[in-house]
């Protein structure tokens, strides 16, 4: 181990001689987490991933002429003039379905059956829609005719061919994450398979000898972990991937280990990350890689860190939960989000809301206040320590309040982002 390196991160039992800005740990962040290479995924894999490559349409959309409506084929301008009293007459020469065209040439004086979506016959140029025709028979010659009682214009009830998509054409861009709409539209352009960007592949570390796992049978003084589940779903939500997941004991080499391990984009070290005498990670982290940051000036997870380790991003968290989650939305979920070539701006919708009650906080640091709306307004919760996890169930999101203010005095309009999901 390097001592004289060690001992700069060393800050068990000592405390934190300085606390590094939060702008300048996002600054550091956007730095060093680029957008991942790319990996060609199906078709029913695409939704939500990020795409790494500007698509073009491979066909027409649609590919043929076809109907939009259900009625009659025919030529427009042999419906000039007709109405109900003096409706045109046509010959019905046969009908054109879904995936079985009429095979044979709309003539003067006849039409064809159509319904929406078929192809539109050869030498017809509109659908009349089917309200307004009668089908009847010639008493004469049991020929079946179709009585129009309205006039069309030329391309009525028609989609074209390429009305929606030009092959050719530039349909969605790169860095563009898909919904389910573009997935339809990258189906309907002839796409079986698409370049997007790679998940980031998250390992998640839980530190301590507190610690057992959800269903566990817990002894006294153990406390079931909730970190790695609140993170699992925090990943999920940032498009990232689990690599891996374990609940880790106070020990140094275990840690190391796993720190150590390849395999992994970003490693997440719950707990282990403050000036206790069991706090090994910030060490570890500056002996296998660097740690260029460790301690922030904010409230809660001001023992954060962040660093690499063989070319991994490592984001040590407070245990704490809240602390966790902070530390989480704020560094290391901005991590994921750029990596996975998304926004790395917060993935909470937003409100703009007056304060009916101060939020207290501090000059010199950034506070993450939970907060309610009670009658149109925003109050922040009465208990919110960092390890108060039901601060968060409880509140309705969270009001984030600059480094440069003492404070936010009622009346005065804040930002809130909702935990919902946006």
């Amino acid at each position: 181990m390097n001592d004289e390196y060690t001992s700069i991160h060393d800050v068990r039992m000592r405390g934190f001689t300085s606390r590094v800005r939060v702008e300048d740990a996002w600054r550091w962040i956007d730095q060093v987490a680029s957008r991942l290479e790319a990996e060609v995924v199906s078709l029913a894999d695409l939704t939500g991933r990020v795409l790494a490559e500007t698509v073009v349409a491979r066909i027409d959309v649609p590919p043929f002429a076809r109907s939009a409506m259900d009625g009659y084929a025919l030529h427009a301008d042999e419906t000039t003039g007709a109405t109900s009293y003096a409706p045109a007459t046509f010959r019905l020469v046969g009908d054109s379905m879904p995936g079985h065209p009429f095979d044979g040439v709309v003539i003067s004086g006849t039409a064809v059956r159509i319904m929406t979506g078929a192809p539109l016959p050869r030498g017809a140029d509109a659908v009349m829609p089917a309200e307004f025709a009668r089908e009847v028979a010639d008493t004469r010659t049991g020929t079946r005719l179709v009585e129009i009682q309205s006039d069309v214009p030329v391309g009525k009830n028609v989609g074209q061919l390429g009305e929606d998509v030009r092959a050719g054409a530039e349909v969605l861009i790169s860095g563009r994450r898909l919904r389910p709409q573009d997935v339809g539209l990258l189906a309907a352009v002839g796409c079986e398979r698409i370049a997007v960007v790679r998940k980031p592949r998250v390992r998640m570390l839980t530190t301590g000898n507190e610690i057992v796992a959800p269903g566990a049978t817990r002894r006294p003084f153990q406390i079931v972990d909730s970190n790695s589940m609140m993170l699992a779903g925090l990943i999920t939500r940032d498009g990232g991937s689990i690599e891996s997941s374990r609940l880790l004991p106070d020990h140094r080499d275990v840690l190391r280990e796993q720190l150590a391990a390849p395999g992994a984009d970003v490693i997440l070290v719950s707990g282990g990350s403050s000036v206790g005498a069991e706090d090994h990670a910030p060490t570890l982290v500056a002996d296998l890689g660097e740690l260029p940051i460790h301690g922030v000036a904010m409230r809660p997870s001001s023992p954060a860190g962040m660093g690499r380790v063989d070319g991994a991003l490592v984001f040590l968290l407070p245990g704490n939960p809240v602390s966790c989650l902070c530390a989480y939305d704020f560094f290391a979920g901005r991590a994921i989000r750029r990596l996975g070539g998304r926004s790395p701006d917060w993935p909470y919708s937003t409100r703009q809301v007056e304060v009916g009650r101060k939020i207290v906080s501090a000059v010199g640091r950034v506070d993450y206040t939970r907060v309610r709306l009670v009658e149109g307004r925003v109050e922040p919760i009465a208990i919110s320590g960092a390890s108060i996890l039901t601060s968060t169930t409880q509140a309705d999101g969270f009001v984030i309040v600059p480094a440069e203010l003492e404070g936010v005095a009622p009346g005065s309009t804040v930002t809130v982002h909702l935990y919902d999901f946006a």
